[in-house]
């Protein structure tokens, strides 16, 4: 049985100004923590700064960045960590996670790029997650990305995320469609790459939905429902480390909140065949 300590638990949603009306009224109970990009609400004021103070001080959240940049070559912005450290306090967040890539030089790219698989990238990533945690005082979860390319490659990517977590001594926030696109558009077996991650350092576990631009191309949109592989994969990463917290990641393209709902509970479905499948083997032995 897995045992792992987490900040949140059972199925979350990321929130959007555009549904905070219609999820707090009434507040739905299948949602058991929510999830927003801190650089979108940091100084924020007025009514959606209210109502975010409303929603943090009834709710679980964590955070999801956007901006760190963590595998960029110009310095980390600490100015903007230390704004980043008075809202995690100020809205009790259980954790803040960012993406295991880059996406700025002198200027914001507006994506994310991949960083090189090399031992140098492994150090000087690491370097900068523990300056990271130094200024926070907290650990951080990085997350697994999705990525269309691998310039300067020297070793497969399964091999530069476990180097990153162990030399950075950070956790993972898994995120499960990056997994299954990355498996279709760099062919390699999704269920052995899951399988090597150190299920120990999962915070907690993202799933989306993408889109088909060819038969062996997939991109990673977070802008429609999420598919059945991926699901499955889902399934798959509950049986081998057990119930995780999941969010329903959802960008852009949003529908109305009860179809988000109706996947919200697909985590859950997944998350109680698993329990019920655990207590099951645990009474028969």
């Amino acid at each position: 049985m897995n045992t792992t300590t987490y900040p949140v638990h059972g199925a979350g949603l990321g929130l959007r100004r555009s549904i905070m009306e219609p999820l707090a009224d009434p507040f739905p109970s299948q949602v058991q923590f929510m999830e927003i990009a801190p650089e979108n609400w940091i100084g924020v004021g007025g009514r959606y700064g209210r109502k975010l103070r409303e929603f943090t001080e009834r709710y679980p959240f964590v955070t999801h960045g956007l901006s760190l940049s963590l595998g960029g070559p110009a310095p980390l912005d600490e100015a903007f960590l230390q704004r980043l450290k008075r809202f995690l306090k100020q809205h009790n967040i259980r954790i803040y996670s960012e993406h295991l890539s880059y996406c700025s030089d002198d200027g914001h790219l507006y994506d994310l790029m991949p960083i090189p698989f090399t031992d140098e990238a492994v150090h000087y990533v690491a370097g900068r997650i523990r300056r990271v945690q130094e200024i926070l005082e907290q650990p951080i979860a990085v997350e697994n990305v999705s990525y269309y390319a691998a310039p300067g490659k020297q070793m497969d990517e399964i091999e530069f995320i476990n180097a990153v977590l162990d030399e950075a001594d950070c956790k993972l926030l898994l995120d499960v469609n990056n997994i299954y696109v990355n498996s279709v558009n760099h062919r390699y077996d999704a269920l052995e790459f899951l399988r090597a991650l150190p299920g120990e350092r999962i915070s907690y576990i993202h799933v989306a939905g993408h889109y088909n631009e060819a038969e062996d191309l997939i991109v990673d949109t977070h802008g429609a429902p999420v598919i059945d592989p991926v699901w499955e994969l889902l399934d798959q990463t509950y049986r081998h480390f057990g119930v995780t917290p999941t969010l329903l990641e959802r960008d852009f393209n949003l529908p109305p909140v009860n179809e988000l709902l109706t996947e919200v509970d697909m985590i859950h479905t997944l998350q109680q065949r698993q329990e019920q499948s655990h207590d099951f083997r645990a009474e028969s032995v």
